[in-house]
């Protein structure tokens, strides 16, 4: 298909595509012209809640060996419960709040703040608590640390295990809630500020070079 096929071809989805794409254009140089802090929290600002989920993993992999006893492996357990947690919360944050909000898709300040804060609660804050469990339960039940149930109380067992480490984690999930609406509303006024830049008044040709 020829260059002048296409052209004839287009459709309203492809033009909607390219103004999208020119957008991001405009808001990611006026995202570099801003103060040094301001790009800061917009380019590295998840990584402060990926580090809060890490050592909200560490904690909760703590909780579980020592109610469980295990002692071996630590390396093991620790390593995977640091990691994990940091790449998917970074990875969430960026998908639900930074990629749409600097794509110009999530104008709403509530709206972003509110999923700042559950991927705060959830991916940065649950879900690593809830990933340890099964990573400590095999380890219990491979090296025999702990007098494990059978099939008929298993769930009532990992329930009584585990409520008291939700409790001892609630603050950290707290935390976690609160770093993700700080996050997105100061991520949200720094779109607001290059939406002002974006005036009618300055020349185009000078945003797109």
């Amino acid at each position: 298909m020829t260059g002048r096929e296409f052209l004839e071809l287009d459709s309203p989805v492809q033009r909607l595509y390219l103004e999208r794409i020119k957008r991001m254009e405009i808001i990611q140089k006026l995202l570099s012209e801003l103060p040094k802090a301001d790009q800061n929290i917009c380019s590295h600002g998840s990584y402060f809640l990926a580090g809060n989920s890490s050592l909200c993993g560490l904690t909760a992999n703590n909780y579980f060996r020592k109610i469980l006893n295990v002692r071996k492996a630590a390396i093991v357990s620790a390593l995977p419960m640091a990691v994990i947690p940091f790449l998917s919360t970074v990875a969430v944050y960026e998908v639900f709040v930074r990629e749409p909000l600097f794509a110009g898709e999530l104008n709403c300040e509530v709206c972003a703040v509110v999923r700042g804060g559950l991927v705060g609660a959830v991916v940065g804050g649950l879900y690593p608590v809830i990933m340890a469990l099964p990573m400590n339960a095999s380890l219990a039940a491979r090296y025999s640390s702990s007098p494990l149930p059978g099939k008929e109380n298993l769930l009532r067992f990992w329930l009584t295990v585990s409520q008291p480490i939700f409790r001892k984690m609630s603050f950290g999930v707290l935390i976690q809630v609160l770093t993700g609406v700080y996050l997105a509303t100061k991520q949200h006024g720094i779109y607001i500020k290059i939406l002002e830049n974006m005036k009618p008044s300055r020349d185009p040709e000078e945003l797109q070079a």
